[in-house]
């Protein structure tokens, strides 16, 4: 299978959790664990962090990745990760060719795997797709605030949950993406895209309450 890019965005600011990349889940950094698991991927040639922070910079080093240095301009608050990743591709294609396809990484998603980062990579061997990224089963009743149903009829019978059509939610722990379509687009989602369900991707860390949970679960795992 061709080889990959991987890249992660991690700045040092953080509104929800303060110097979130850093804050660790079994010992570990989160930025470290994102390394740690793209490192470990069959496919993944490089691994290269783009980030604005001196001590998110030395750890990432430290595990063994590349660093891309973030112009303070893209990492504030509300600058997008495609913004960072768009110019991380700038920076490496003028020192040598990169790879043709890309997987970005975030580190809110303490446990990501290499298996996973592969399957989402092994999308990319149709021919046809242009991109592919991680989803989990969801199930439940989504409703809008004024009141209407999402993905069931509230004015029909009430259906058992297991008969609602299948949905998946995004996971937002693993995008893989042609090179060149994402240069072209500028977005993670280049048509024709495709889900890849991976049902055992564990929570996203938004908050502190998210953060102790990945804490805790981290800790059943190993004991």
């Amino acid at each position: 299978m061709p080889v990959a890019l991987a890249l992660i965005p991690a700045r040092g600011g953080s509104k929800g959790i303060p110097g979130k990349n850093l804050q660790e889940v079994g010992g570990r950094p989160l930025v470290v664990r994102t390394i740690d698991a793209a490192r470990a991927s069959q496919n993944v040639k490089r691994v290269v962090v783009s980030t604005d922070d001196f001590t998110i910079r030395a750890a990432a080093l430290k595990a063994g990745a590349e660093v891309v240095e973030r112009p303070s301009g893209i990492a504030g608050d509300v600058a997008s990760s495609e913004s960072a990743l768009l110019h991380a591709i700038k920076v490496l294609e003028q020192l040598g060719p990169i790879p043709n396809r890309l997987v970005f990484l975030q580190c809110t998603s303490p446990f990501t795997n290499a298996s996973q980062i592969d399957r989402v990579l092994k999308a990319l061997e149709d021919p046809v797709i242009n991109s592919s990224f991680s989803v989990q089963p969801w199930h439940g009743f989504l409703w809008r605030e004024d009141g209407r149903g999402i993905n069931h009829d509230p004015t029909h019978p009430r259906k058992r949950r297991q008969d609602l059509e299948p949905s998946y939610i995004e996971t937002g722990a693993i995008y893989a993406i042609r090179t060149s379509a994402f240069r072209q687009s500028g977005s993670r989602f280049c048509a024709p895209w495709r889900p890849v369900v991976i049902v055992d991707s564990g929570p996203e860390i938004d908050t502190p309450a998210d953060l102790a949970l990945c804490r805790s679960l981290e800790q059943i795992q190993h004991h």
